[in-house]
Formats: C-alpha cells, structure tokens, sequence
C-alpha cells in the first residue's frame, strides 16, 4: 500500500469562454509531466454555462491522463435560459460531469463535495455568491460518516465559507454553521475557488479550527493575481500548499489574506489585494 505523499492539482475558474490559452496550456503540460495523484477542479468551467464552452471543457479534462474530480460553480448555471435555471439547473453540467468525473482511489484521503450554489436566492441579487443549503449539507456529513474511521478528508466546493465580512456584507449563507460542523469532522481543509486569487487561511470556529484553501483562476480574468492552481501536498498529517503560476511568483506573494466580496478587480480602499497586486487597470470582460 502507498504510504508516501499524496500531490493533488487544485484548480479553479478555468471559465471557458474566457479562458486563458496560455494559462491552461500551461496548466495541462505541468499536469502531462509530473502526474499528480489527481486533479481537484472546484467549479467554474465556464463562463456561461453555453453549450461550446462545456464542449470545450469537457474536452481538456478528458485529455488529462490522471484522476479528476469536478464540482460545480455559479457560472456553470445558465444565465440566459430561465427556464433551465429554474427547473433543471444542474442538467448542463451533469452531463458534464458524467463524462469526466473519476473514481478517485487515493489512500487513506476521501475528497467529498459540498455545493454551494442555487438556482436563485430570495435574500439577495444577484445570485452569484454561496449558500450552503440544509440539504447540501446533510449529503456532505452523509458522505464524511460513512467513511471509515481515520480517513483524512479534504471537501470541495465553489464558495470560499465564511459569511460575513466585518462590514456585514454577506458572503456565504449558512457558511458559518458550515465551518463550525465540518470543524467538528476534523475536515483537513476546505478547497474552494471563486475569488480568483489564491489563500490559505484558517478560520476559529466554536468546534476547532478549520483551514481554507482557495485557487486562483486559469481565465482572463484575473483580480489581483496571474493566472495560477494550486499544488498541495498532503504529508500524513500536514498539507503544503504551493501556488504555481507562470510568471513564478512566490506563493506568500499570490495569496491574499482575506476572503473578499467577489472576484472583481479591488477598487475600494481596503478590499483584500494579494502582495503581488497584479489588478488590471479595467474590470475583466464578461460576455
């Protein structure tokens, strides 16, 4: 039985459609060479939930020759058929899903979902931020508990959790609650994206502390950060987290040290700038 370190790639808001070709180009050859254990991709592989831009992701991660698991991020939920949004939300990326998603066999570490998007939330517009629903929640501890005791578990899911910042602004309904139980499971850490700069955070929570990890983005666009994923590995007990990226940067430069509003360029005083402050000069295109 492996007994060595696992190396898992973390990657986040590729956003086909407007992705980086450079980036996952990259991305893909540093995959190809070194082959780690598997391939953790927390949402956003696309930019709106089209049908080419799921074709074109579909493809690059079916020409990944290692482990890959998907989870599912607020762009990969229509925008412009209502219609779908509201009563089938997720068939999209299901099928998406169905094609490229891999039994990960890895020792001793489980990698278990949490969603954290909704088709619409009455408390708020527009409906790109988290909400972890009872239900999501029940299914992730479903997954935890039954796995055996002592496993090592990582959870993925598209929102960063915590819920509110100091000025109240909401972040990630129930996200707290969330912390505070997946705490108490002595999750190893939480893997998330949306934000586009990469962090490694640890949150206090009434259960014990819980660490959090955010990619960046491999898309155009960017926040404060280039293009870049993470590289973790988990060594017994301890994760290394490193955030690659093609212009080489040291990851304590790339990791921002706060869990900002969205994953829009800073423009306010105070918003949450990584050191290497790479912010564009106007807000990312969207189409």
């Amino acid at each position: 039985m492996y007994n060595g370190p696992l190396r898992l790639f973390h990657l986040s808001d590729i956003h086909f459609g407007l992705v980086d070709q450079q980036a996952i180009d990259w991305a893909k050859a540093c995959i190809d060479r070194e082959m780690p254990h598997a391939v953790a991709i927390t949402g956003d592989l696309t930019m709106r939930a089209r049908h080419p831009e799921f074709q074109a992701a579909c493809e690059w991660i079916q020409g990944l020759d290692v482990p890959v698991t998907v989870e599912v991020g607020n762009h990969d939920i229509p925008y412009f058929n209502l219609y779908q949004r509201f009563f089938d939300p997720y068939r999209r990326f299901k099928a998406i899903e169905r094609m490229v998603e891999t039994q990960l066999d890895l020792p001793n570490l489980a990698i278990v979902p949490l969603r954290t998007t909704t088709r619409a939330q009455y408390q708020r517009f527009p409906w790109s931020n988290g909400w972890v629903t009872d239900h999501a929640l029940k299914q992730t501890l479903a997954q935890i508990d039954a796995l055996p005791e002592g496993t090592r578990v990582l959870v993925t899911c598209h929102h960063p959790l915590p819920e509110r910042r100091a000025d109240g602004k909401l972040l990630t309904i129930n996200g707290t609650r969330t912390m505070e139980v997946l705490a108490g499971r002595k999750v190893m850490a939480v893997l998330s994206g949306h934000i586009h700069d990469p962090f490694d955070l640890t949150e206090q929570t009434p259960a014990g502390p819980l660490r959090m990890i955010g990619a960046g983005t491999l898309s155009k666009r960017i926040r404060s950060t280039p293009p870049s994923f993470n590289e973790i590995v988990i060594d017994g007990d301890q994760i290394r987290v490193t955030a690659r990226n093609l212009e080489k940067v040291p990851t304590p430069a790339m990791q921002i040290d706060e869990v900002p509003e969205n994953a829009l360029p800073p423009r306010e005083p105070g918003e949450p700038v990584s050191p290497v402050g790479k912010v564009p000069p106007v807000d990312p295109p969207v189409h």
